[in-house]
């Protein structure tokens, strides 16, 4: 076997983490096509089928596993090694791992719980797919299921309420539109509600949920967002009740030997903190428009 090419490696953590070629080449900016030759030729250099090819996607094959683990492991080591070349380590670091939105409203309330002057640094990791807590890849997580296994410790957070919504010009009375994201792209459980529903027309299809904001924003159609973000913007409008199979609790997971970090135990009480503050909004009970 030859020796293995480190951007070839990265990009096969792409493809096994989104598990389809559509979905790397949005994260990489590399086109299919080209992902698809060179995870081929990375199977020819290691002479190991790492995939089970579908129409649906890219699933690991039992040496595609086993290479994910190497692969991670040696991303782990690659960033430990650029943080201690740097200098970073004069403080320790608190990855936080969440979704889209929800790292979109900690970052638009990040002086309530972080300033440039804290004895630690942040790393957000923004994802809809899961990161493994359990294995280190984030040091707190929030997510919308309590976990059930693995050496986990949790804390309930908030209820989050979802409900459609469009732009204030647009009359879903006399427009059938609706808009999704994508199933190639689809990881949540509200936008495979609206593709699960027989009677809504949908005449439009992004790959991420900032795209699906921007579209609804931009007169698009119908679509569903949690009441925290769509409520939020004065250029919106609800188009509907709360959606009551979508509500959820918010979970703040964290690895369980590591709870009573005090820097990561002052993490997570913030967190907390800004959440339950900001419970209303959540739940959907701050409606400023509609």
């Amino acid at each position: 076997m030859t020796n293995l090419d480190w951007d070839e490696l990265r990009l096969f953590h792409v493809v096994a983490e989104t598990g389809s070629l559509a979905a790397a080449s949005q994260d990489t900016g590399i086109s299919s096509p080209t992902i698809g030759r060179r995870m081929a030729s990375l199977e020819k250099a290691t002479g190991r089928k790492l995939f089970i090819r579908h129409q649906t996607g890219y699933e690991l094959a039992v040496d595609g596993h086993a290479l994910f683990e190497k692969v991670r492991q040696m991303q782990r080591q690659a960033g430990d090694i650029e943080q201690w070349a740097s200098g970073a380590y004069q403080l320790p670091k608190v990855t936080i791992s969440a979704g889209t939105w929800t790292t979109r409203f900690l970052g638009r309330h990040l002086s309530e719980f972080w300033t440039p002057d804290e004895p630690f640094r942040l790393c957000f990791k923004t994802s809809e797919a899961r990161l493994d807590i359990s294995h280190r890849e984030a040091d707190i997580g929030i997510r919308n299921h309590r976990p059930a296994s693995g050496n986990l410790a949790s804390r309930q957070a908030v209820n989050v309420a979802f409900a459609p919504y469009c732009h204030r010009d647009f009359d879903p009375d006399t427009k059938a539109n609706w808009i999704s994201i994508g199933r190639e792209s689809d990881r949540t459980p509200s936008s495979s509600w609206v593709q699960s529903q027989p009677d809504l027309w949908i005449t439009m299809w992004v790959s991420t949920p900032l795209a699906l904001l921007d579209v609804i924003k931009g007169g698009g159609g119908q679509g569903v967002l949690p009441c925290f973000v769509g409520d939020e913007e004065p250029d919106l409008k609800r188009t509907g009740p709360i959606i009551e199979e979508l509500t959820h609790v918010s979970w703040i997971v964290m690895h369980d030997d590591e709870r009573h970090d005090p820097i990561k135990r002052t993490v997570i009480d913030r967190l907390a903190n800004l959440l339950r503050a900001n419970q209303d909004r959540f739940a959907g009970n701050k409606v400023r428009n509609g």
